[in-house]
């Protein structure tokens, strides 16, 4: 069987192909390229250059292609973009999930994947929030993000369809094998904005926000290595095939870094220093966010191996690099 990854030339979908030809799986690739890129693409995955949002396009994939599972990322990821363009963000992230959903459940597919967010919390404080605790997405990326989730139960509860919501801190890093990564144009995660200042490509690092109510005065995110990250989301497919209940998990590794904390880590790793220039708070953006990934262990068996700043500061920065030295421009 194979396994469909929407949104399989971006960011974290190149590295969960990756992931998927490593174990032995088959695997399409749905993907506009509106923000992914066709190079991002393992060459042994098959691929259709689409929309998600085309449901007859996406059953024909499935149905071709022999899918038993659904891994869906195609979406938009930035939060302030969000506030900006809250129907851009409900279209992409909301309207086009209800027709993978919905492709996949005439397709009879009934293993399904959902990249979701830490967003559906809001602002959840220093201490490490779990699944249960209140929903309160502070954006409509977050509020885009829980109303799939809300889809995905409903379904579940309709029709044989099964489905893990996993809920990403801040994902950060590189394959440490080298073969794909963070490539984004206009890029806003901060790791790789610092990676690319601190290679020159930008002339400085703007601070969204100095005034918060956190040590240094700066957010504090959960940084989640990307191989960890789609690790999770195989040890999910696992789960399901072997009969598996739904569940909604968190993935992060239960401590948290200032952006501050952040800087030093790229500029110690890297060894070269960079301009740094505070800026005011971005519209959507939490105070502090820090999973409980509890429940991704107990019930996946997940087990996180890349538990290290400096070690993710180090794949971001080397991935950086060979974007450098290939001449790409984003």
């Amino acid at each position: 069987m194979t396994v469909l990854v929407t949104g399989g030339a971006g960011y974290i979908g190149s590295h969960m192909v990756w992931r998927l030809l490593d174990a032995g799986e088959r695997v399409v690739v749905i993907d506009s390229l509106a923000t992914g890129f066709r190079f991002a693409i393992a060459p042994e995955a098959a691929a259709v250059f689409g929309d998600v949002g085309d449901e007859d396009l996406v059953r024909s994939t499935i149905e071709a292609q022999g899918v038993d599972a659904v891994i869906h990322f195609a979406g938009s990821v930035v939060v302030p973009d969000s506030v900006a363009d809250p129907l851009g963000y409900y279209l992409n992230n909301t309207v086009k999930s209800r027709s993978v959903i919905a492709a996949a459940v005439a397709a009879g597919v009934s293993h399904f994947i959902f990249s979701s967010t830490a967003a559906v919390y809001g602002s959840g404080g220093a201490e490490p929030i779990r699944e249960d605790a209140p929903l309160a997405p502070a954006s409509p990326y977050g509020r885009s993000k829980l109303m799939t989730e809300m889809m995905l139960a409903d379904t579940a509860a309709a029709h044989e369809f099964r489905y893990a919501a996993l809920r990403y801190f801040n994902v950060a890093g590189a394959d440490p094998a080298g073969r794909t990564g963070q490539s984004t144009r206009g890029a806003t995660h901060l790791i790789k904005v610092a990676a690319e200042a601190a290679l020159g490509k930008r002339a400085a690092l703007t601070v969204h926000g100095s005034d918060y109510a956190t040590p240094d005065g700066t957010c504090l995110r959960d940084y989640i290595h990307v191989s960890d990250l789609v690790d999770a989301h195989y040890d999910a497919l696992l789960h399901l095939r072997r009969g598996g209940d739904s569940l909604v998990a968190n993935c992060g590794y239960g401590h948290g870094y200032s952006v501050r904390q952040v800087i030093e880590a790229v500029r110690r790793v890297s060894g070269r220093d960079f301009p740094v220039v505070d800026g005011p708070r971005r519209p959507g953006d939490a105070e502090a966010i820090v999973a409980d990934p509890a429940r991704a262990m107990a019930v996946l068996g997940w087990r996180p191996r890349r538990d290290d700043l400096d070690g993710i500061v180090d794949s971001a920065l080397a991935w950086e690099d060979h974007l450098t030295r290939r001449n790409f421009v984003a």
